[in-house]
């Protein structure tokens, strides 16, 4: 694996790929890498002749600062695993390569709705620092595949928004892949890491509570069925911001369901100081 740190060394080496006609493949992540990363970076190998993970902690993404500073740092075993998984190319780019004119929002990016439901209401600010790293990165790049993991559901649509806007939608083929689970049910994440043992012990809850809406979602009104969710959440301990359900196509939440329309639970709570989220279809 070569590890660039600088984006015109990084795309002088993508450029001889080129020569060879070679697909490359893109896996954008911020590290404390886990196996839902390395099955994207795995996906990639599959399907391109070159992989390219980035490693990138992007501070225009944090509404809370102090969320940025605990986010959890381990580059020499991130490094480990992408050896040994094959990845190609590793880019570890400065705060500074990326932003070389700082990182305060000057870009507006019109995201619609999707900027202020869900995890947009909650954090807001979130979805413009995350466009603005992607664009940067995507331009870096420049990928025929772009691997995104499903547990990010929102970001997935927010950043299938940014390509159109780039105009990029017909050179870059955007795969999402599926949640990768523990044993007992909870969405790998980098934000495990910092969960205490009595904290894991219980953040299979969020997993629960989607498995409840689905074997309990039926035509009509949704809006008990939510509530209840919510409830036997925050009995285990959890501050919810959402236990949702929403149009799988849109995201838009629905109180009504038709029994035909395809459905999405999502749920985002904390555990302690630590933020999590998941989802699931539920039908």
């Amino acid at each position: 694996m070569i590890t660039f740190t600088k984006a015109k060394d990084l795309q002088h080496q993508l450029d001889q790929c080129r020569l060879k006609n070679a697909g490359i493949g893109f896996v954008p992540t911020m590290g404390a890498l886990h196996d839902g990363h390395l099955s994207l970076i795995k996906t990639s190998l599959r399907e391109n002749q070159f992989t390219v993970c980035s490693i990138f902690v992007n501070p225009a993404q944090f509404n809370d600062p102090r969320d940025f500073e605990k986010y959890p740092s381990t580059i020499d075993e991130d490094v480990s695993k992408l050896e040994a998984s094959n990845c190609d190319i590793l880019f570890l780019p400065s705060v500074g390569e990326v932003y070389p004119d700082g990182f305060e929002v000057k870009k507006k990016y019109d995201l619609g709705y999707l900027d202020t439901i869900l995890e947009g209401e909650f954090r807001p600010g979130h979805f413009q620092g995350v466009c603005m790293a992607v664009e940067k990165l995507l331009l870096i790049v420049q990928p025929d595949k772009l691997y995104l993991g499903q547990k990010d559901y929102q970001q997935c649509m927010i950043i299938t928004r940014l390509i159109q806007f780039m105009g990029s939608d017909e050179k870059i083929n955007m795969r999402i892949c599926p949640i990768l689970r523990e044993k007992d049910g909870l969405a790998m994440s980098s934000r495990n890491m910092r969960l205490s043992k009595e904290e894991r012990a219980k953040a299979p809850a969020l997993y629960e509570t989607l498995i409840f809406l689905k074997q309990n979602i039926c035509n009509g009104s949704l809006r008990d069925l939510k509530k209840e969710a919510t409830d036997q959440l925050q009995k285990k301990g959890f501050k919810t911001d959402y236990v949702e359900i929403a149009n799988a196509k849109t995201l838009k939440p629905i109180n009504e369901w038709d029994a035909r329309t395809n459905i999405l639970g999502l749920v985002a709570a904390y555990i302690g100081s630590v933020r999590l989220i998941d989802n699931m279809m539920l039908n």
